[in-house]
């Protein structure tokens, strides 16, 4: 006979926290939401620490280079999808790596034998006005020359115009030897009342550019998450049949991190995939691994080696796996008892082994929920598909504008890795749907705002860190009723969708 479990499968919409005292010094400016991303022994810190509870799902519609290096600033850490080929992931790995901190590697170039149109067509592309012009027309050839907005006027110049006619020369630039600082670079772009800086080799190659407003970027980032060499933080994310060239590869791309990207964590094929990279790199390279519901399946993964262990299986937006198969659990009940497993896990071996909570967050108000049932982080997929920085389009549907957003297990991505139950290399039936969420402008502005909620249920509860949160929270199950009378009701409210009532 089957196994019964007597508690009932709750989600994050079914609790509450009920506020403790709070100190006058409980005020969102003293919050520290570090937290370890990796495993560690007691007594030693991790070798990997974020700088808030936030990573990015592996995932084609989200985590790219982009948004790898748009969270790091943050303090996270984006897993760059591992649904493609080994070269392509290892290439997007290696371009984010590339962002040292206020350093950019240039994103448009071209050749003196290019034309105006390839300007525009760069600048419509990319959205840069700065396009470098260079020996052979990459990242890193000779430099000969920059083209910014200033040097052409389209109404007054034909589009077949080369760039040699009207780019600035190299003999009227100010560049800087890579061996230039960041802060030696900001002083020659404001003693120069520069824009932008180039950066060149010995050779005269192109290595990067400065740019005033990014290095003003870079201050307002007191978060960055960076590497010892002061460049982005980086994960990416692998599969359980591919990995002896994958792995060697995106290591030596510059991942900082690695995840197995599954439906289902608790089997052989992600035993062997760890113990392969232990077997190979020891534990200089670090892997998580899931994804699990139960205490059971936490303790396996935690044995076989796993730096982090993710937790859900069914909840995401776009997943139909619990539709399609019957498998899963509410989220919520799920994170509590993994999060039960691990501290049991710490007291008996002396290893703490990070929980990230993947799957069933809709509001801001969940992610805050997680921690306080025991998650050291959270991995968020639609959330972070609605930014400028994710891969997908942008597109306008009925007067607004959407991002397109995709599961792994839908026809368009058929990431048949990722549900591989060892039989034929294909997706036999779909997991995931493909659908549209509403467009939400760029990451910085809402990870700031739903972090700053986070901060004040924090303080609410007494709480000034991520562990102390934990100790303190106080949570609660709401009725259906409750949950009700919780939002806006008995009210007719002003915008409504029949327009502003006045």
């Amino acid at each position: 006979m089957a196994y019964f479990f007597n508690e009932t499968s709750h989600t994050f919409n079914e609790y509450l926290l009920v506020p403790g005292y709070s100190s006058s010094e409980c005020v969102p400016a003293n919050v520290t939401l570090k937290t370890p991303l990796v495993k560690y022994k007691k007594g030693e810190e991790p070798a990997i620490t974020m700088n808030i509870p936030m990573v990015s799902a592996i995932m084609q519609s989200v985590s790219g280079d982009r948004l790898a290096v748009a969270l790091a600033r943050e303090g996270g850490v984006s897993f760059i999808y591992g649904s493609q080929t080994v070269e392509d992931e290892a290439a997007m790995v290696a371009k984010a790596k590339a962002y040292k901190a206020g350093f950019v590697v240039s994103a448009s170039n071209v050749s003196l034998d290019s034309t105006l149109q390839d300007v525009l067509n760069l600048k419509e592309k990319n959205g840069f006005s700065t396009v470098a012009v260079t020996s052979d027309g990459t990242a890193n050839g000779k430099l000969l020359g920059i083209v910014t907005s200033r040097d052409y006027r389209v109404s007054r110049m034909a589009t077949d115009t080369k760039v040699s006619d009207f780019m600035t020369p190299l003999d009227k630039l100010i560049v800087a030897d890579e061996n230039t600082t960041l802060k030696q670079a900001n002083d020659i772009i404001w003693d120069n009342k520069l824009n932008s800086l180039p950066i060149v080799d010995a050779d005269g190659n192109l290595k990067y550019f400065v740019f005033r407003k990014d290095y003003d970027a870079h201050k307002e980032n007191p978060n960055e998450l960076l590497d010892s060499q002061k460049r982005y933080v980086v994960g990416a994310g692998i599969n359980t049949r591919d990995y002896a060239e994958r792995v060697p590869a995106l290591i030596n791309a510059g991942a900082d991190v690695l995840c197995i990207d599954s439906s289902e964590g608790f089997s052989e094929w992600q035993k062997l995939t760890i113990a392969w990279i232990r077997e190979r790199y020891g534990d200089s390279v670090k892997v998580g691994a899931g994804n699990v519901v139960d205490a059971e399946g936490f303790r396996f993964l935690a044995d076989c080696g796993a730096d982090f262990i993710k937790v859900g299986i069914g909840g995401g937006s776009i997943c139909i796996t619990r539709e399609t198969k019957g498998i899963g659990r509410g989220q919520a009940t799920a994170l509590i008892e993994v999060c039960k497993a691990r501290d049991e896990y710490f007291e008996e071996t002396g290893v703490y082994v990070p929980v990230c909570s993947d799957g069933g967050i809709v509001h801001d108000h969940h992610i805050t929920l997680s921690l306080a049932m025991g998650a050291d982080f959270v991995m968020l997929g639609r959330y972070f598909a609605r930014f400028d920085e994710s891969p997908s389009n942008k597109v306008r549907l009925n007067g607004s504008y959407y991002k397109e957003y995709w599961g792994e297990g839908s026809a368009r991505a058929r990431n048949w890795q990722r549900y591989d139950l060892g039989g034929d290399k294909k997706l036999s039936f779909e997991e995931g749907v493909d659908s549209y969420v509403p467009y939400a402008g760029a990451l910085k502005d809402n990870v700031a705002l739903s972090l700053s909620k986070v901060k004040s249920t924090m303080c609410n509860c007494g709480a000034l860190s991520i562990p102390e949160f934990r100790d303190k929270a106080k949570l609660t199950l709401v009725s259906a009723t409750s949950i009700v009378e919780g939002g806006a009701h008995d009210v007719i409210q002003k915008e409504t969708s029949l327009g502003t009532i006045k």
